[in-house]
């Protein structure tokens, strides 16, 4: 469903601040595969999300999805058939507008109609039975300004928007990074009944190892702009967020063992390890 070969980002090229995001990625996502991707702050995750999408332009290398080359797609025409979830729950919904109005938006994305037109009586049933999967009560709530929601409750229409009309590939920045815990835990629901459902290619950014090692069917690291393993089949069903963990070690370890052969001493740093690491492992 989708391929990347050998993508790479550069901002600030040729200058004292050039840093490489991405370099020669290579990535391919099976049609109904849910990946998870993992890895330090500045590691490239959200740049390769970024390139995928088209709000990044890749320097180098070719973006497949579907069968099609979208390498120079704008944005605009790749939302059409690619459903984006962000951190923040405000950017996926439109304040002012109710809960009906914004899923009537996602109803007809990419199509020329008005949302006069298209605010219509027969799609609330559609609505309700979406909402439903949340289990937040928002099928009940349908009048109500999104801009009067919690984060939770906008990030679970947020969802429901960027699914609604099926996307070949959803993209999840850390869409439960800054929710509550309880909020997070029914989000991570939802995002599972979703894609059992659909049935669509999912790719999920997260800094939970719980998460990595609960959804999906694929679990990717990324470090300094590569991907540098993967797990799937059997290893991935019998993974830990302990066994992560110690990957992340590992890594680390190798990399000063590097830098102190170089006379350097750059390395993770311990706030990249304490984020990386999940709560009943901090308290032990």
């Amino acid at each position: 469903m989708l391929e990347l070969d050998k993508v790479s980002v550069t901002f600030n090229a040729g200058t004292n601040n050039e840093v490489r995001a991405l370099n020669e990625v290579s990535l391919s996502v099976e049609e109904g595969d849910f990946v998870t991707v993992i890895g330090s702050n500045g590691a490239g995750k959200s740049t390769l999300f970024g390139a995928i999408a088209g709000a990044v332009t890749a320097d180098s290398g070719q973006i497949r999805l579907d069968g099609h080359t979208i390498t120079h797609w704008p944005e605009y025409k790749r939302s059409q058939v690619i459903g984006r979830v962000f951190q923040d729950p405000r950017l996926g919904t439109c304040p002012g507008l109710t809960i009906r109005e914004n899923l009537s938006l996602a109803a007809v994305h990419g199509r020329r109609l008005s949302l006069r037109r298209d605010v219509k009586k027969d799609q609330e049933q559609w609505f309700r039975d979406e909402l439903e999967h949340g289990h937040l009560g928002l099928e009940e709530r349908l009048d109500t300004d999104v801009a009067l929601l919690s984060g939770g409750q906008r990030q679970s229409i947020t969802l429901v928007m960027a699914t609604l009309i099926k996307p070949k590939l959803l993209l999840l920045d850390e869409h439960t990074a800054a929710l509550d815990p309880n909020a997070a835990e029914q989000i991570i629901s939802l995002t599972r009944n979703m894609a059992d459902r659909h049935e669509m290619s999912t790719v999920m950014i997260t800094h939970s190892m719980q998460q990595a090692c609960d959804l999906g069917n694929r679990v990717i690291m990324m470090h300094q702009g590569e991907i540098v393993f993967e797990i799937s089949g059997k290893e991935r069903y019998m993974l830990t967020p302990a066994d992560l963990i110690d990957r992340f070690h590992s890594l680390e370890n190798a990399e000063l063992s590097d830098a102190q052969m170089l006379g350097q001493t750059g390395t993770f740093s311990q706030q990249d390890l304490v984020a990386l690491t999940p709560t009943s492992s901090r308290n032990r």
